[in-house]
């Protein structure tokens, strides 16, 4: 039995990572393959593109296709990167028709970060969950109304279809393909060879930065927002949001929401999260401080708020985004 083929195509503006990434995950795993003179079990990657030869990535690295875009033949993975150039590549309707095609004849399709983009350019992620780059998770969804956007995604499988968050999640996908044909303790094998998670606790809201929701233009809500920002330790409940900006508690909880998006609650405890990961980010505090300094109250109260907005604990993300401290 031949080795799965996977076939990744390449474009103009690619991101190198979301190449790189998954291919040296899966050569990996035919190298281990072979080592345990079960050479089948690997996989054949081929970069193709247009026309075969040097493709330009988004960061100026050049990546060499060995082919031209196949028009016949069984695929077991096609894998689509995404990058600066996938704008160009999800419009270009040669490109698109061949994905589309193409993945007629895979076992199965995958993408990563904002490859998504062309897999719902050829309507293959309608009426299913899709991850795409934190940042471009809204304007997904928004263009392609059918498709299930999960923003806090590292990875989606809805059928034969998987996609992935941005750059280094390529890696995550191709464990988790790795794992899906074999097995979790060849995935773990090469997770250790590479030194990353298997699978990494928590989603990309960790990784992403603070979003702030523009300013109301009604100037009551407004600076209702400039209070929550200027002090996130004080008594921010609708009652005392309410009398601060002359408004009845039910009107402005309404008000509020309409204009901004969400409730105050949820507003006030969005920026109390992005309050204390700035704190755990840059000072040696202890969390019970933190938590107070932000408005949480308590560690517990700080501990339920981090895993509900980013998946992980405080003192997780404190091990994995503090600055480093000088040592003498």
């Amino acid at each position: 039995m031949p080795a799965h083929q996977v076939v990744l195509p390449l474009f103009d503006g690619f991101q190198p990572l979301d190449v790189t990434g998954p291919h040296e995950v899966l050569r990996g795993a035919s190298t281990l393959f072979a080592a345990r003179g079960e050479p089948d079990r690997g996989y054949d990657v081929a970069l193709v593109a247009a026309r075969p030869g040097p493709v330009g990535g988004d960061s100026g690295l050049q990546v060499v296709a060995t082919h031209g875009l196949p028009e016949t033949g069984p695929i077991g993975t096609l894998l689509v990167p995404g990058g600066s150039g996938t704008r160009a590549a999800a419009t270009d309707p040669e490109f698109v028709g061949w994905v589309r095609r193409a993945a007629g004849r895979a076992q199965r399709v995958a993408s990563v970060c904002t490859g998504a983009f062309v897999l719902a350019a050829a309507g293959l992620l309608d009426g299913r969950r899709a991850a795409t780059h934190w940042r471009w998770a809204g304007t997904l969804a928004a263009a392609h109304p059918a498709v299930d956007v999960r923003p806090d995604s590292i990875y989606e499988r809805s059928g034969r279809i998987w996609t992935s968050a941005g750059v280094t999640a390529g890696i995550d996908l191709a464990l988790a393909l790795v794992e899906a044909d074999h097995d979790a303790a060849v995935a773990q094998e090469l997770a250790r060879e590479f030194v990353v998670f298997l699978r990494r606790p928590g989603g990309q809201s960790q990784f992403a930065a603070p979003v702030w929701t523009d300013p109301a233009p009604r100037p009551s809500v407004r600076a209702a927002q400039d209070l929550v920002h200027a002090d996130p330790a004080a008594d921010l409940r609708v009652p005392a949001l309410a009398a601060h900006v002359g408004m009845s508690e039910r009107h402005f909880g309404r008000e509020f929401t309409r204009l901004v998006g969400c409730p105050p609650g949820d507003y006030v405890e969005q920026v109390r999260v992005d309050t204390a990961r700035r704190l755990l980010e840059s000072e040696p505090l202890l969390v019970g401080v933190v938590a107070a300094r932000a408005g949480f109250g308590s560690a517990e109260t700080m501990r339920r708020a981090f895993l509900r907005r980013l998946g992980v604990p405080p003192d997780h993300y404190r091990r994995h985004f503090a600055a480093p401290t000088e040592r003498s």
